[in-house]
């Protein structure tokens, strides 16, 4: 996965995620969106033959928009954690 930064200002960024498509995406503006200080978050996948993802967060208030990525990736990782824990031990 790499991670190409399009559109950086205080509290707006536009990334491209090279590898991702509607799965994470979706899953990234999900996280975002349950953030109240983010205004806006969508994603976009430019073309289906391309495994690439761009995703856009607007935030509000004082908040950054690196802050609201960071902290939704967070969240996506403890979910992806947590599935996994449940996933293994329903194989016991």
């Amino acid at each position: 996965m790499k991670v190409r930064v399009l559109k950086h200002s205080k509290n707006e960024m536009k990334i491209e995620i090279e590898g991702e498509g509607h799965s994470f995406g979706s899953a990234l503006q999900s996280a975002l969106l349950e953030d109240r200080n983010v205004e806006f978050a969508g994603y976009n996948v430019p073309h289906p033959l391309f495994s690439k993802s761009v995703v856009y967060v607007r935030t509000k208030g004082g908040e950054r928009a690196e802050t609201a990525l960071k902290k939704a990736a967070k969240r996506l990782k403890k979910r992806m954690n947590e599935l996994q824990k449940l996933f293994e031990a329903s194989l016991k």
